[in-house]
């Protein structure tokens, strides 16, 4: 659940869908802000207003919302939501890869967006406590996809929820007294060894 009165930068430059998704989240309780019309505006604003979330339409004029959310996230921690049009795997990489904690498609339902605000939430709030952990907010989010990965690998092998996977990763850093990157480097590297390593039948000899 995320708490209410949010304050959350709109960026989208429809201005229709804008005033849609404005209006929506001001029906759940947060302060919509902006809106925001091309990424340059985007950035100033994000800076200018410290938003808690940012919905960020990926498909700008000049300029589009990959570049706009690599700007902001040099300069502060911020959860950045995706929206899109296309649903295409290279569109979702591309997302992940700028820093994107959801994506949402186009188009947009309440129940949707209500959806991506949670996990956002979330996931910012690993971020915040990795910060903890390392110097700066690149290496942040690059921990935070070493241990999405690891999450990633737990459910697949041990049939964990993600909740479960994550919490697993937390007590096996705190009974071995080592930091989150290192409990999920080494899952990692596991997966590749022992879980990765196929039986192969043994070869008779004439």
């Amino acid at each position: 659940m995320t708490p209410a009165g949010l304050r959350i930068l709109v960026v989208e430059d429809d201005v229709a869908e804008a005033v849609s998704l404005s209006d929506v989240l001001k029906g759940m309780g947060h302060v919509p802000l902006g809106p925001a019309h091309c990424a340059e505006e985007a950035v100033s604003m994000a800076l200018e207003m410290s938003p808690d979330l940012i919905l960020m339409d990926i498909r700008l004029p000049n300029k589009d919302g990959l570049w706009a959310a690599r700007e902001i996230l040099s300069h502060r921690t911020v959860g950045l939501i995706f929206i899109t049009g296309y649903d295409s795997n290279d569109t979702l990489a591309a997302a992940c890869e700028a820093g994107g904690l959801a994506y949402m498609l186009k188009p947009i339902g309440a129940r949707q967006l209500e959806t991506a605000l949670e996990v956002a939430w979330a996931r910012l709030g690993d971020i915040r406590g990795l910060r903890s952990q390392v110097a700066g907010l690149e290496e942040a989010l690059t921990l935070r996809k070493q241990v999405e990965k690891a999450k990633g690998i737990l459910m697949e092998k041990l049939g964990l929820s993600e909740d479960e996977a994550y919490r697993r990763l937390q007590k096996q850093a705190r009974d071995t007294n080592q930091k989150l990157s290192q409990v999920a480097a080494a899952v990692i590297a596991a997966a590749g060894t022992l879980w990765g390593r196929e039986t192969k039948p043994t070869r008779k000899h004439d």
